[in-house]
């Protein structure tokens, strides 16, 4: 993609990052049980395919080539510090959760008084329209969330409750792509801001 000029090159260093990222994410999941690739693959880490670690990599790029074709504009955005620390929690969380209480809820109703004002911006055929941010969030987790059932149900990977046979990717996991979509989200935003500011100094 990136010699055929479909992604820059700092949406590359943004795809890598992601792909380490979720790698990580995956090692620690399948070891604890989460979830398992029970077939064969060439490419095979502690039980993971490399290719998982593509799938995190993926939403990174379609968040970067979504900025800048629809050409996304952001208002009211917190702060720094506090997005920052609120994707560290959430990414902590994932790990923590399977020895200390799941703070998922906690967290999703600080993400709600941390984005409440906060709205992105789209243009589409040269048209302009507004969406609040959480909206956004809950759309796009809707979307992966329907993507993993038709990745699951081909084989790509299973749940637990899958073991036997195919059935629905819980509802329950829809509040893990929200989360993941989040910290995503505050990701590319935060390393946007870092770049304009290198810029300017």
């Amino acid at each position: 993609m990136l010699l055929a000029k479909l992604e820059t090159v700092d949406e590359l260093k943004v795809v890598t990052m992601f792909h380490v990222i979720g790698l990580g994410l995956e090692l620690f999941k399948v070891q604890m049980g989460s979830w398992a690739y029970p077939e064969d693959a060439w490419f095979k880490i502690g039980g993971v395919p490399l290719y998982s670690g593509f799938m995190y990599a993926s939403v990174a790029s379609y968040i970067c080539q979504a900025w800048r074709r629809l050409d996304l504009r952001l208002t009211g955005w917190p702060h720094a510090w506090a997005s920052t620390a609120l994707a560290v929690l959430i990414y902590a969380n994932f790990f923590t959760h399977h020895w200390l209480p799941d703070l998922r809820w906690a967290l999703m109703a600080l993400l709600a008084v941390l984005f409440l004002k906060t709205k992105v911006y789209y243009t589409v055929g040269g048209k302009t329209f507004a969406m609040p941010m959480l909206a956004a969030y809950v759309l796009i987790a809707f979307f992966i969330w329907l993507a993993e059932n038709i990745s699951t149900f081909l084989g790509a990977w299973r749940y637990p409750n899958q073991e036997a046979g195919w059935a629905l990717v819980h509802w329950g996991k829809l509040s893990s792509w929200f989360m993941l979509v989040i910290i995503s989200i505050i990701i590319v935003v935060q390393l946007k801001d870092l770049k304009t500011y290198l810029r300017k100094t």
